[in-house]
């Protein structure tokens, strides 16, 4: 064991610690979910599971969204019973951040429960915002996006749900902090069990490497305890390091070199495994807060009446905590994407409110933390990354009917929750979910299909990207499918007409885009804030009387561009993915998606 310490000159050893490290995660993996399984549907007793759920949106619509989808779980039995889910809303006016978000939760609940909530274990997802990055979880949420698991079909809220199940029997009364777009998977002994039972705020820590470090938070552990690299061990942080440079990381000891490390291997998610010859460090992803830690907050938002600023739950929250906390990095901005006047105040009187809290660290040695908050993450995780299918028991074809494609080469297909027909051709790297795909359909590789209805003769070419939207206008059911790359940055934005050529649509300048489609650049292209013109608000997806047509026809634009040959827009009412939103028809895509349910059930009990 000694050579595998010393760095990879066993082969075999070095196998061995990886298996034993995937079986062990995996099994425990399996155990939750199995155990979640048996509650979905049933009257949970009382400290079994969560007292309340709740899930934060962005705006009314998204609240309504969300409430929607909420009900129809709870009548479908997809969802223990017997416990409080709640949607709490941003307020109306600038964006507040997950900080603000939870501020604002604490509120909510104390207007529902009184002093009675002080008793509770409470779960607060992170669910706001109109994921950009994922439009697909745009119309419906985040915490609503399918996995190729279980039946009913799980979204990320059953498996935050299951993985999370141990946690509330051995929690003290408060709030677990988490966001919607991430997995954290771990393994501890059989007879070890997590405790969130100590006074101010509790977090995870997973083994990552320094480069991973730069886009989370880092924890820098009390170096008067020395850690002895078990399954799970506790520990207290001395500060608390957000997105730190490489050189901040080793400055504050923050890293853990080789020799640090016990016989074995680290898992680690988003990032291939820990190598035994690299340097890694802790990094965060839920965290938990007590009671009295929660009132203090809410005491500090009523005060202040109205937040007019983003504030981070992970980077103005833990901070502030910890005996080496200091003041310094409220000046620090480089990490915020929009820099409001009042932001340092306000950073600067969460760390007095906060200071001298401490910050409890649970570290997870055997576990990983997977990021699915992007279009290409989503198709990585689902069809290339044969860790995370393994550890959660993932399918290529998940709750489908479809023909019997041949096999790829090197990573497969995801098909969720959909119809496919006998001469339908799915790409590799491609998903497929919530769609009806007819025949002579010809998928290209790594595209991402979602509520779509394609029953002609249609081609998508690859790193295309497919999502329909129902929408209600003027009391009318209409449809728009928006379609781009996988690649293109929706988010990327110019503040002029003029700067509208270093926009990217396909891989194409958005200027040669519009030449194509025979569309004039004029600010009427573009919905909303005119200061910031992006793919985002562009109006330049078809509305249509059916679902099929509307997808049809993007395609079509889609294929122009691809093609570099003209296809007119001229004749269409145009909307923005912007615009989709607010006009989006949630009850008609759940029915859609109901009825392929209904579909797949009735053609399974035949076969």
């Amino acid at each position: 064991m000694r050579a595998v310490l010393r760095g990879l000159r066993k082969g075999g050893a070095m196998a061995s610690a990886r298996v034993s490290v995937d079986v062990t995660l995996r099994e425990a993996i399996q155990r939750k979910l199995r155990r979640f399984s048996k509650l979905r549907g049933k009257p949970v007793a009382a400290g079994e599971f969560w007292d309340i759920v709740a899930i934060t949106a962005a705006d009314e619509k998204q609240e309504l969204a969300y409430r929607q989808q909420l009900s129809k779980k709870l009548k479908r039995k997809e969802l223990p019973l017997g416990v409080q889910y709640h949607v709490f809303v941003d307020p109306a006016g600038a964006k507040i951040g997950n900080g603000g978000s939870t501020l604002c939760a604490l509120r909510c609940l104390e207007k529902l429960y009184g002093d009675k909530w002080n008793s509770f274990t409470i779960l607060l997802i992170h669910s706001g915002g109109y994921s950009q990055r994922l439009p697909s979880a745009s119309a419906l949420g985040k915490i609503f996006t399918a996995l190729p698991l279980g039946n009913p079909i799980y979204q990320m809220l059953e498996l935050k749900l299951a993985m999370y199940i141990d946690f509330p029997q051995h929690m003290n009364p408060g709030i677990l902090v988490t966001c919607a777009d991430d997995i954290e998977l771990y393994s501890i002994g059989e007879f070890e069990y997590i405790k969130f039972d100590k006074p101010g705020f509790t977090a995870l820590a997973h083994p990552s490497s320094v480069t991973v470090g730069t886009t989370h938070g880092v924890f820098v552990l009390d170096p008067f305890h020395s850690l002895k690299h078990t399954d799970l061990e506790y520990t207290c942080c001395h500060c608390f390091l957000h997105k730190p440079s490489i050189e901040k990381m080793h400055h504050f000891n923050a890293v853990f070199r080789p020799g640090n490390f016990c016989q074995r291997e680290f898992a680690m998610g988003d990032t291939p495994y820990l190598q035994l010859d690299s340097e890694y460090v802790y990094t965060d992803s839920v965290f938990y807060m007590d009671h009295k830690s929660a009132k203090k907050l809410l005491a500090f938002y009523e005060e202040i009446g109205t937040l007019n600023c983003e504030i981070d739950a992970y980077g103005d929250f833990l901070q502030a905590l910890g005996p080496g906390a200091t003041i310094e990095y409220t000046k620090n901005t480089s990490n915020v994407t929009k820099e409001e006047s009042e932001l340092v105040d306000m950073r600067q009187r969460i760390f007095h409110l906060l200071k001298g809290t401490s910050l409890n660290v649970v570290v997870l040695n055997n576990s990983r933390f997977y990021h699915i908050g992007t279009t290409e993450e989503y198709l990585f995780h689902f069809t290339s990354d044969n860790s995370l299918k393994s550890e959660l028991g993932f399918q290529s074809i998940a709750f489908s009917i479809l023909p019997d494609i041949p096999p790829c080469s090197g990573k497969g297909y995801c098909i969720i929750q959909s119809i496919l027909d006998l001469r339908c051709s799915v790409g590799a790297g491609s998903v497929i979910e919530y769609s009806r795909l007819g025949p002579d359909v010809f998928v290209g590789e790594n595209c991402f299909i979602s509520n779509s209805y394609i029953i002609t003769k249609a081609v998508l070419p690859a790193y295309s990207f497919v999502c329909s939207l129902s929408l209600k206008i003027n009391g009318h059911l209409e449809y728009s499918t928006m379609a781009f790359g996988v690649q293109d940055n929706l988010k990327n934005n110019v503040k002029t007409l003029l700067d509208i050529k270093l926009l990217q649509f396909f891989g194409v300048s958005f200027l040669s885009c519009l030449d194509i489609w025979n569309l004039e650049i004029t600010e009427e292209l573009f919905s909303g804030n005119k200061a910031h013109l992006s793919l985002w608000s562009a109006r330049i997806f078809p509305v249509c009387s059916s679902l099929s047509e509307s997808v049809i026809t993007s395609l079509k634009m889609l294929n122009a561009v691809k093609n570099n040959s003209p296809f007119s827009l001229n004749s269409y009412k145009l909307f923005s993915i912007e615009e989709m939103l607010a006009y989006k028809d949630v009850e008609d895509m759940v029915a859609y998606r109901e009825q392929i349910f209904l579909d797949i059930s009735l053609k399974s009990s035949l076969i």
